[in-house]
């Protein structure tokens, strides 16, 4: 197990080896060590991987592995564990985007595959009224057991994190740097609660420096490891508004409070609202809604009819629907092993003949 760590964390750290080719490689290859043993003649035959990056592979394989030895003991010696693209609980939510990271650090307990997710972002500078947003927010949905999201910033960030613990929530804070190190500073004792009932995540290797070029890295993984992304008071060149551009990316669903037209605190989430970047919300019970979170309903007994006649992909979308009840588009994607533009053509075709319908939040029951 130890040895199959190394080759993961020396192939994160072959020059000119991203997270797009790095995932070619794996689909050709089958696994890091055999990529790391591969000769240049097969490499060359990799999507992506011309001459030049087959020469650094082969050239830069021993300093990688001499990395990827001395990163290990630095995670035994820092209880830091990793999480690779190929292992099984590999989050699910981030799995689906191309440019998801190969292997992730954390320290805590898994969580991020939860059946709700929510990430909560904002200002550094929250005034009274984005802190009892995120307060009230966070205490009214409580009882659907969300894990709440968010990068551990000043401000609504650690507002969110805060509230999560408060009401015995489980919270993951995605780092702009690497671990164990917390930044900022002041946040420590909040990161060790976090710990205790969540993660604290990077995919940086460890003792990397919050520069300033990873932390709109670090928002896309906030984006993606959430349902959906809630901005709570942010100017209109914030961190937040970047979160959110990356969740409408991803196709996720977005959210944001409105403020007065004349705070500049609210004028990020004016604007996002003005746009349709974003639902506008009040209340949690606004967002409850829209993301169809309501307590479940008693449903009324139908009539038995014959089964249509499904295609393979058809099939195994239905037998999903009738084991759930009721999916998000994410969890049928991950399922069924298809990216969310091919898995939408099935849902569409299924919807079109009265197969299932869609609800709100991108879920998806089914009718039959």
């Amino acid at each position: 197990m130890e040895q199959t760590i190394i080759y993961q964390l020396a192939l994160c750290h072959l020059n000119n080896v991203g997270d797009v080719i790095g995932k070619n490689l794996l689909s050709y290859c089958g696994s890091p060590e055999a990529i790391f043993n591969a000769k240049k003649s097969e490499l060359l035959k990799v999507p992506n991987v011309g001459e030049s990056i087959a020469r650094q592979i082969i050239s830069g394989k021993s300093d990688a592995l001499k990395f990827a030895e001395n990163e290990m003991k630095k995670l035994q010696n820092n209880n830091i564990k990793t999480v690779f693209y190929t292992d099984k609980d590999y989050p699910a939510r981030l799995k689906h985007f191309n440019d998801c990271p190969l292997l992730l650090y954390y320290q805590g307990i898994n969580c991020w595959n939860a059946e709700r997710t929510v990430a909560i972002v904002g200002t550094r500078k929250p005034t009274l009224y984005g802190k009892d947003l995120v307060t009230e927010f966070v205490k009214k949905i409580q009882e659907f057991d969300v894990v709440i999201i968010s990068g551990l910033a000043y401000g609504i960030d650690s507002i969110a994190h805060q509230e999560a613990l408060n009401n015995n929530l489980k919270t993951i804070a995605v780092l702009g740097n690497g671990l164990p190190d917390i930044y900022p500073a002041s946040n420590y004792n909040l990161a060790k609660e976090i710990m205790h009932n969540g993660a604290l995540f990077s995919e940086l290797p460890i003792n990397a420096k919050p520069d300033a070029q990873n932390f709109p890295k670090r928002n896309r993984i906030v984006a993606a490891l959430s349902d959906a992304v809630v901005v709570v008071e942010s100017k209109s060149d914030g961190g937040s508004i970047i979160t959110a551009g990356i969740a409408n990316s991803y196709h996720k669903d977005v959210f944001a409070f409105p403020g007065r037209t004349t705070d500049s605190n609210s004028s990020g989430c004016n604007g996002l609202i003005k746009i349709n970047k974003a639902a506008m919300i009040e209340s949690a019970d606004d967002f409850l809604y829209l993301m169809n979170w309501q307590k479940e309903k008693a449903k009324p007994k139908t009539k038995s009819i014959e089964l249509p006649i499904f295609n393979k992909e058809q099939q195994a979308v239905y037998d999903l629907l009738k084991e759930k009840g009721k999916a998000h588009i994410d969890e049928i994607s991950f399922y069924m092993q298809l990216s969310n533009s091919q898995i939408s053509v099935v849902l569409l075709e299924m919807e079109l003949n009265g197969w299932l319908r869609a609800l709100p939040g991108k879920q998806y029951e089914s009718c039959v």
